[in-house]
């Protein structure tokens, strides 16, 4: 301020000199005439530098302003400082703001940003798949306009956001179960929530399933069990009628004690979240223990045909192998009629997978049944499985050994023809012996 008014004080004393000097060498208006000389020079000056100061304003391009010299490079520069610090600000709170965007896209749930009359400010990806939305179309538009589901027009006039709201068949496919939240938040606005808990609702139905089908099976060996006993108890019964409701009964126990055992393997399957080690398996020696229990388990009753690889080992737990490969040659066993034929392979395939593969000429089974085989208790004939002494069980285990050991279950099957188990280990687990 002091340099300004020490400039202005020194323009003012030119201006003087100049008009004593043109006075006393010519007449008034001319020293008039240097001394407008002398002050109109800074100020043509001032006036070119505003005039081009408004230009680069005007093109958004002041930080680009050529360099001047006095009062105006001080001013200019100050500015062009100024600015840079603004545009640094502003950038790194659009980055800010561009990150907690692309946090909330990543989030595996739906979002949308709500403002206080329910208009739609913002919304990731996945609020826009789970109710069909479109945000540059939808934007600004009313919620409620949108998500025309009477449950949630109902919970947002209520205004009582204390608790979740489920919302079934909704997504793409009407497959999906929402659970729906909205969050107050800033000055009368709201973030609806939406969490996709169509798993978490398949699990709770599949173990209340589980409890019943468990109960179910364990009820009826259990009351023909105490029927026995009563009878046995109660009845004066000759050593023939005792010994065959004896039988009767150890029947019902091994039945029992297969379900538990089954049951307990499924359970630790379960627990076992680890893969199982890469143990060499001699594949002829897997072979050969199921051909004695297939025979065994037959009684002569099927024709059996063994393939094997013996040039190759499998890599993996030899007594979960044994397992699955015991409970697909067990049904093929049971569900095969007196005279059929059983072809067991193991076997490397072309591209270097190891295929286990057991195929039947049975009943077959129908296509609608196929994808729900590996089910626990599922059963195409219940009765026939009871009379086989199945547990329902068999093929759930299967598929939990396949998964642990990266293979996949494959089921061919055609009704009145036979059908074909096979389970498809990749290269990885394969080896040349």
């Amino acid at each position: 301020m002091v340099a300004v008014i020490f400039r202005f004080i020194f323009l003012l004393i030119l201006a003087i000199i100049a008009f004593g000097v043109g006075k006393s060498f010519f007449n008034d208006q001319i020293g008039l005439g240097f001394a407008l000389a002398i002050v109109s020079v800074p100020l043509a000056y001032s006036y070119i530098n505003l005039a081009r100061l408004r230009k680069y304003i005007m093109q958004g391009e002041i930080e680009n302003l050529p360099s001047t010299s006095g009062n105006w490079e001080d001013i200019l520069f100050r500015l062009q400082r100024f600015l840079r610090t603004q545009k640094n600000q502003l950038r790194d709170i659009e980055a800010q703001h561009e990150r907690f965007i692309q946090a909330f896209q990543a989030s595996p749930n739906g979002i949308v940003m709500l403002d206080d009359r329910d208009q739609i400010e913002w919304c990731n990806a996945i609020a826009e798949s789970y109710f069909g939305l479109n945000f540059k179309r939808d934007a600004l538009q009313q919620i409620n306009y949108l998500i025309r589901r009477p449950e949630f027009i109902r919970y947002l006039s209520d205004r009582n956001f204390n608790e979740p709201l489920l919302i079934e068949q909704m997504g793409p496919a009407n497959n999906l179960t929402l659970m729906v939240q909205l969050f107050p938040f800033s000055e009368n606005r709201h973030l609806l929530f939406a969490q996709d808990i169509t798993d978490l609702r398949k699990t709770e139905a599949m173990r209340r399933d589980f409890v019943a089908n468990v109960s179910h099976e364990m009820r009826t060996p259990l009351t023909v069990m105490m029927g026995f006993l009563e009878t046995v108890l109660s009845l004066d019964l000759d050593e023939a009628q005792r010994t065959r409701y004896l039988e009767m009964m150890q029947l019902q126990a091994k039945r029992m004690q297969s379900l538990v055992e089954d049951l307990l393997i499924l359970a630790n399957l379960e627990a076992n979240i680890q893969p199982p080690l890469l143990q060499a398996i001699d594949m002829p020696v897997l072979m050969a223990l199921l051909k004695n229990d297939a025979e065994a388990l037959s009684h002569g009753k099927h024709i059996f045909e063994f393939n094997c690889d013996q040039a190759h080992d499998l890599l993996g737990n030899q007594k979960e192998l044994l397992s699955a490969f015991s409970n697909l040659v067990a049904n093929a066993v049971h569900y095969t009629p007196e005279g059929g034929k059983i072809k067991i392979s193991l076997v490397v395939n072309e591209v270097d997978q190891g295929i286990f593969s057991v195929e039947d000429t049975g009943p077959g089974i129908s296509a609608e049944h196929l994808p729900r085989l590996t089910e626990r208790f599922y059963r195409i004939d219940r009765s026939r499985s009871r009379e086989t002494g199945g547990t329902g069980l068999g093929l759930a285990i299967v598929k939990h050994i396949a998964n642990r050991h990266q293979a996949q279950l494959l089921i061919t099957s055609v009704p009145g023809k036979g059908s074909t188990f096979s389970l498809q280990f990749p290269t990885q687990r394969v080896v040349t012996v």
